[in-house]
């Protein structure tokens, strides 16, 4: 049955090595919703497309454009401090974020849940692709997100997998990406792509150039804000924590080690 193998399962990337990993990612519900709705886009793309050059031009704008979109979410919804306010969008954020931050080693958080993500790819790449050539760019435009989502969530959760990277440009992002979860939360948003990091004035190459930030781990939502907005902590039933769950396992411990 499909979703079989995540059902009733918790999986923690501080204690999986690369073949487990890729088990649990090929069989995790919404990696295959993805990879499924990208074919059957890009099966329409090529039956109505009659531009090849305009097919091009949209997985190129796609491309580009798909950073960008995952920089300005990550830092103005995911970490805003809005979410957690309001009681009706408080479980929202803790699902889609809060939770990741709280224990960065849990695989099934990190993933985002269909219901949020869909709609969020369609909205950012569609209109897009729609303005470029119709349908037909909406299409080739919507399988590009599809399948770049599937790219960064694969390197999300390397990121935070009990391994050390052989390719030097893998184990790079890995401890940006680090510095960003153990170090300070305000700065380095990409996952793949740190462009927009740059353009925008949030990248840090070294932990030296920020301070070690007191909200990596809760966002903000610490105890004193949970006093006043209590749903997102009521939800978790126990108090935000200030400080990961458990020591970061030793196949992370260059980034972490490097954000000391």
């Amino acid at each position: 049955m499909w979703g079989d193998a995540w059902r009733g399962r918790s999986y923690d990337l501080g204690k999986m090595n690369l073949r487990e990993l890729a088990f649990a990612y090929s069989t995790y519900p919404a990696i295959q919703a993805y990879a499924a709705l990208a074919l059957a886009s890009a099966v329409l793309a090529v039956i109505w497309t009659e531009n090849w050059g305009l097919m091009a031009l949209t997985v190129l704008v796609a491309t580009f454009i798909y950073p960008m979109a995952w920089y300005l979410i990550h830092r103005f919804i995911l970490h805003g401090r809005w979410l957690y306010r309001m009681k009706w969008s408080a479980a929202l954020w803790k699902r889609i974020h809060f939770d990741h931050h709280q224990d960065p080693h849990k695989l099934e958080v990190l993933f985002g849940s269909l219901a949020n993500t869909l709609p969020t790819i369609a909205l950012v790449t569609v209109p897009v692709g729609y303005l470029i050539d119709g349908k037909a760019a909406a299409a080739t435009a919507l399988a590009t997100g599809l399948f770049t989502t599937c790219i960064y969530e694969f390197f999300h959760c390397i990121q935070h997998l009990n391994y050390k990277p052989t390719w030097n440009w893998v184990a790079r992002i890995k401890q940006l990406h680090l510095y960003h979860h153990f170090h300070n939360e305000d700065g380095n948003y990409g996952i793949i792509s740190y462009g927009p990091d740059m353009l925008l004035g949030t990248f840090y190459r070294e932990a030296k150039q920020k301070p070690r930030s007191p909200t990596v781990f809760n966002l903000g939502y610490d105890v004193e804000e949970a006093g006043r907005y209590p749903w997102v902590m009521e939800l978790t039933g126990s108090p935000p924590r200030d400080r990961p769950p458990r020591p970061p396992a030793s196949g992370n411990s260059d980034g972490v080690k490097a954000a000391s």
